[in-house]
């Protein structure tokens, strides 16, 4: 599938159209439709939607990407991931009736993914855009029941453009003509983009500050709207960013009628691996004996000052970074958060990824942004190496969701 056209990404919807045709349409028979998407926090808000639907008795449909240890977790169908055996038959049907077309791996895997919701009984669908949203794959259903909108930031230039207006019109293509849209935290200029095209569209906009409110108060969650308040727990996904994730979250299983108690699960049930998650068995964690040792996988500006504030809020503790990251990504606006938090970082490359940044490039990137640097030949020998010079530390594995991936799978 992967060399049926050249180009990993080529936004365009037309591939998609052609196969979704022959396949006779599946996604015009799909469970309501929430569609999401946003530069960062979408996998997350969208594991917290899912927890609060399914929390009041609904079953759920999910599509995400990427998938970080295996290709299975993209597709839940009815709350469980899809097995390799009906995988492999809607992966084989979808390259029967492409018929040897060109068409994107992303693009025919959403068609699989499309098929299987189509064919299974559930209440909701939940799709998680890939990249932008206008001529996203995902893209394609006609009314979904709910948009939902969060942050958006600077990422992927090369393909939705250089501004966060630019970028912003882009996310808001998932706009459709009278559905409603729940809209994150956004800058000025994005928030006036998505503005600008809810109103040609008559879409009425559930945006935060104005229609809701979400913030943390005495070790609560506080989230306002017009239908009251509601005091809950944290976000059991760590990280003061996640707040805002589960202020979009509350918006709109509230708009949608959800109680107090399926709320409370959205934020205290949801689970998304590689986002501040604490590693606590595995062969890394051998060899970090002794250390605290986490994974994250954010890798823009806006996720480096995420991860900047959580460390801030987390109880005081030497912290050293182990980084690697792609070679298309804002390294020096990713690292300039973090030089006030960190001891060290430790560079290395990304195993099996053609696209990585050699570690050598991404030491001297921390280096000038202020943060001693070394590099080393695998993340097994850098968190063994910093456990050995400072037990007790905490060690950050971050700086890319493939990086993250290959951790979670070499961990187990």
């Amino acid at each position: 599938m992967m060399a049926l056209h050249p180009k990993i990404i080529d936004l365009t919807l037309d591939r998609v159209h052609r196969l979704l045709a022959a396949l006779g349409h599946p996604e015009r028979a799909l469970p309501p439709v929430i569609h999401v998407a946003g530069t960062n926090g979408k996998g997350s808000t969208q594991a917290m939607i899912r927890a609060g639907l399914e929390a009041g008795g609904a079953s759920v449909h999910a599509y995400t990407s990427p998938h970080l240890a295996w290709f299975h977790e993209r597709i839940r169908v009815a709350g469980q991931i899809i097995t390799e055996e009906d995988l492999t038959a809607l992966l084989d049907e979808c390259w029967e009736k492409n018929g040897g077309e060109s068409i994107t791996f992303f693009e025919i895997t959403t068609c699989a993914a499309l098929l299987a919701f189509a064919r299974v009984p559930a209440n909701w669908t939940l799709l998680e855009v890939g990249l932008g949203g206008r001529l996203d794959a995902t893209n394609v259903v006609e009314r979904p029941r709910l948009t939902v909108i969060t942050p958006v930031s600077l990422d992927h230039q090369q393909y939705l453009g250089e501004t966060l207006t630019e970028i912003a019109g882009e996310k808001a293509g998932i706009l459709k003509r009278g559905v409603p849209c729940v809209v994150g935290p956004q800058s000025d200029e994005g928030l006036a983009a998505i503005e600008a095209r809810a109103e040609r569209l008559g879409c009425p906009l559930l945006v935060s500050g104005q229609h809701w409110r979400a913030r943390e108060e005495a070790g609560r969650l506080v989230f306002e709207d017009e239908n009251g308040l509601l005091d809950l727990p944290l976000p059991n996904l760590p990280g003061v960013h996640q707040i805002d994730n589960a202020g979009a979250a509350l918006a709109a299983l509230r708009h949608l009628g959800a109680g107090p108690e399926a709320c409370e699960a959205a934020v205290t049930r949801a689970f998304w691996p590689a986002r501040m998650q604490r590693l606590k068995s595995g062969p890394l964690v051998t060899a970090a004996a002794g250390t605290e040792l986490w994974l994250d996988g954010g890798h823009n500006p806006a996720a480096g000052e995420a991860l900047a504030a959580t460390l801030a809020r987390m109880p005081a503790r030497a912290t050293h970074l182990v980084v690697g990251m792609l070679n298309t990504k804002d390294i020096a606006g990713y690292l300039r958060p973090l030089a006030g938090r960190a001891e060290s970082l430790t560079a290395v490359s990304i195993p099996g990824e053609a696209n990585t940044l050699p570690a050598e490039v991404t030491a001297e990137a921390a280096a000038a942004a202020g943060i001693a640097a070394r590099t080393a030949a695998s993340v097994q020998e850098a968190v063994a190496r910093i456990a050995a010079e400072d037990p007790g530390a905490r060690i950050l594995i971050c700086g890319s969701l493939y990086l993250a991936g290959a951790i979670l799978r070499e961990n187990g």
